[in-house]
């Protein structure tokens, strides 16, 4: 009878709490759906521009990539710059010259491949002479990747903690004796951001540090640069960590959003190939905020962009950080007493 007393209590705690069932039903769905559409989505060819002459190639290479022909290599070369182009061909002395993008050295190797097996069936017997416009023949997976593992480290780590400290200055009292003061909500948000943040700008200078100079990944651009949308991308994790507190009521609620608001932001982030999702569902890319964060250290670690070339990264991310702080005054109503 004890036994059944404690299974039924445990039953009716499940059912009254339906975010732990959310949780234990609904999240694995959704990450298993999420995995099918990024491991077995379509098929993604390579986009090759073919300069002048080279267009001679065309058919023998539109059964395995998206062919664009272009009248000079300047034009092709802007778009190749652009993130448009995966490789461009043109003819020097009648022979094949490759420049490849290099930023995904498994997009390099697959366009190699696709290349290669063209001029095969085309009977161009002259090897190709290969250049690229980032990286090289030696650049590793994990330098074309870890960008993106920075910033999503950073912003998981950020967040979780942020989250559950916040909720822990709730349930301790702390908050709830700084409402009772004459001070204004948006000063205890702006506190709470500012004391936080310090700890996230050493822990943004930390990794930054450790992955190029120990970890040894790949830093065409300026390390300034990187600390600054680190710093975005952190402030970014800890205004919603402290947003997302506010609607929890214990620290095990606050795991409870990591299946909906962390594990859809690595599928998105640009760790996997978003060409091979469904065009609608890439569009959800534009929402997360590691899409930006990983697209610009993505940027200025590997193609050695400067401020102007991600300034559009950086507004987001400045924005979204505004955004929830201004969410988490307004959340804060409900707890001060009137």
């Amino acid at each position: 009878m004890r036994i059944r007393a404690l299974v039924i209590r445990i039953i009716r705690q499940f059912v009254r709490d339906k975010r732990t069932l959310a949780l234990l039903f609904l999240a694995p769905l959704l990450i298993l759906s999420l995995t099918k559409l990024v491991f077995d989505g379509r098929t993604v060819s390579p986009d090759i521009g073919l300069v002048g002459s080279a267009s001679a190639l065309a058919e023998k290479l539109e059964e395995q990539a998206d062919i664009t022909v272009f009248d000079t290599f300047e034009e092709a070369d802007q778009q190749l710059k652009n993130g448009k182009l995966d490789a461009i061909i043109q003819l020097k002395d009648n022979k094949p010259d490759v420049t490849l993008e290099g930023s995904d050295p498994s997009v390099s190797r697959s366009t190699q491949l696709v290349l290669q097996k063209a001029m095969q069936q085309s009977a161009t017997g002259d090897a190709p002479a290969v250049h690229y416009l980032y990286g090289g023949p030696n650049m590793a997976s994990f330098d074309s990747f870890g960008p993106v593992l920075i910033g999503f480290f950073s912003f998981f780590f950020v967040f979780l903690l942020a989250g559950v400290s916040f909720l822990r200055e709730r349930t301790s009292g702390t908050l709830e004796r700084l409402l009772a003061t004459p001070i204004r909500r948006s000063e205890i948000v702006l506190g709470y951001l500012a004391g936080f943040g310090i700890f996230t700008l050493i822990q943004a200078s930390l990794i930054a540090w450790f992955s190029v100079q120990v970890l040894g990944m790949s830093m065409t651009g300026h390390i300034v640069n990187m600390l600054l949308i680190n710093l975005l991308l952190s402030l970014t994790a800890l205004t919603l960590g402290t947003l997302l507190s506010s609607f929890a009521s214990s620290e095990f609620q606050i795991i409870q959003f990591i299946p909906v608001i962390i594990v859809p932001q690595a599928f998105f982030s640009g760790l996997f190939n978003l060409d091979a999702m469904n065009p609608v569902l890439q569009k959800l890319s534009y929402i997360m905020p590691l899409y930006y964060g990983a697209d610009a250290m993505r940027g200025i670690m590997i193609r050695g962009e400067g401020i102007s070339d991600i300034q559009l990264d950086i507004y987001v991310l400045a924005g979204l950080s505004i955004l929830f702080a201004i969410l988490n005054v307004i959340a804060l109503k409900k707890h001060r007493r009137m």
